[in-house]
């Protein structure tokens, strides 16, 4: 019993309480905004808020491990992390099935979901860091084999998930997660200009001949309405436009929770899942919204700072990858419910619905806090 009481005494004043608790607190208030949206909606079972309760305890039980686990143990199993990375993605191939986007993302067994490529973002965040720490402990980190060897790790997991599930939102999350590990890292502004000509060169036949005309007619929508034909356009515009209305009619406090009318009224597809920012706009208004965009912006935050104070190249690498996954989300959500940017379809951490990003959220702010449990390595100190 002593023991079990100083290792709850250790656990409370060394972890990351404060991320744990802003990061319960965001769930918690995202469970209020989905309690409410399911209360009419048809297409809801009725048993999202247990599985999102569930999906919150299995998280929390995971930030408590992740909390003991010393990151550098992990990331030195980082051939088998992506070992399986690869494999769990592929399972996709032979049993994966359409959720709401329509892309071949999910995995269900007895009716609970997984979203292998929502899960595999953090082994990806650990093996990016693993080998950018090791190429800079080595001083070798701007040479063209290393960069390289970064980017074939990174094409694999991309090729697989664009391939198999054609799930364009998780692919960009992580480019964008790799972006900004590398130049966190210090790699060299001259070979991000060389990969965005690498990229420029070679989207055109990736427009082309890849994207369907759905996918391309959701990213011209916002940004160059005009290209479309204008009775594809209102198909394509048309839940992005309902979202907007949505959040606009809130003013600054809102309809009411449980009161809005184009929310009760199941006007906004997939409002639970993608589209919970709308709820929030419409029945709890601006300040309900600004909530939101405080509580995540302060996890972000709080990601950076306990990177910047390991003094430990994998954990502060850690750190910014959690930090950019959750940024890259939250900008893509909350831009597409406003209209300014495509629907394609990215959940908003903490308060979506979907047992797989709850889980991956708070196991993520497990292995921060983890991080900043950990005492920093000697070589570490004077980087």
């Amino acid at each position: 019993m002593k023991t079990l009481v100083r290792s709850f005494a250790r656990f409370m004043s060394e972890a990351d309480i404060f991320l744990l608790a802003v990061s319960i607190i965001s769930a918690v208030y995202g469970m209020l905004l989905i309690s409410s949206v399911i209360t009419n909606n048809t297409d809801a079972s009725g048993n999202e808020i247990y599985v999102q309760i569930g999906a919150m305890v299995i998280g929390i039980g995971l930030f408590v491990l992740f909390s003991y686990i010393d990151i550098d143990i992990i990331a030195d199993k980082s051939r088998l992390l992506l070992l399986f990375s690869a494999l769990f993605i592929g399972t996709l191939y032979f049993w994966g099935v359409a959720g709401e986007t329509g892309n071949r993302a999910w995995l269900r067994f007895l009716n609970i979901g997984i979203q292998p490529a929502e899960i595999v973002k953090i082994p990806f965040i650990i093996i990016i860091a693993r080998m950018a720490s090791n190429f800079r402990e080595r001083k070798t980190l701007n040479s063209f084999m290393s960069l390289i060897q970064i980017v074939l790790v990174f094409s694999l997991l991309f090729v697989l998930i664009l391939v198999i599930s054609a799930d364009l939102g998780s692919a960009i999350v992580y480019a964008f997660i790799l972006i900004v590990m590398l130049f966190v890292a210090g790699v060299k502004l001259r070979w991000f200009a060389v990969g965005a000509a690498g990229v420029a060169a070679v989207f055109p036949l990736f427009w082309l001949n890849y994207m369907t005309e759905r996918q391309r007619g959701r990213i011209l929508a916002p940004f160059a309405p005009d290209a479309l034909d204008p009775d594809f356009y209102a198909e394509i515009a048309w839940q992005a436009e309902q979202s907007v209305r949505a959040i606009a009619s809130g003013g600054f406090k809102g309809q009411g929770l449980g009161s809005g009318y184009m929310t009760q009224r199941q006007l906004i597809p997939a409002q639970y899942t993608d589209f919970i920012f709308s709820a929030a706009g419409e029945e709890l208004g601006f300040a309900g919204c600004m909530l939101i965009v405080i509580l995540l912006l302060t996890i972000i935050i709080r990601c950076a700072y306990v990177g910047i104070k390991s003094n430990n190249a994998l954990g502060m690498l850690v750190c910014f990858g959690v930090a950019a996954m959750l940024i890259m989300q939250t900008v893509e959500n909350i831009g597409m419910c406003l209209g300014i940017l495509p629907v394609i379809g990215i959940t908003l951490p903490f308060f979506s619905y979907g047992g797989s990003s709850i889980v991956t959220c708070f196991a993520a702010m497990g292995i921060i806090s983890g991080i900043k449990m950990r005492p920093k390595p000697i070589r570490f100190r004077s980087m």
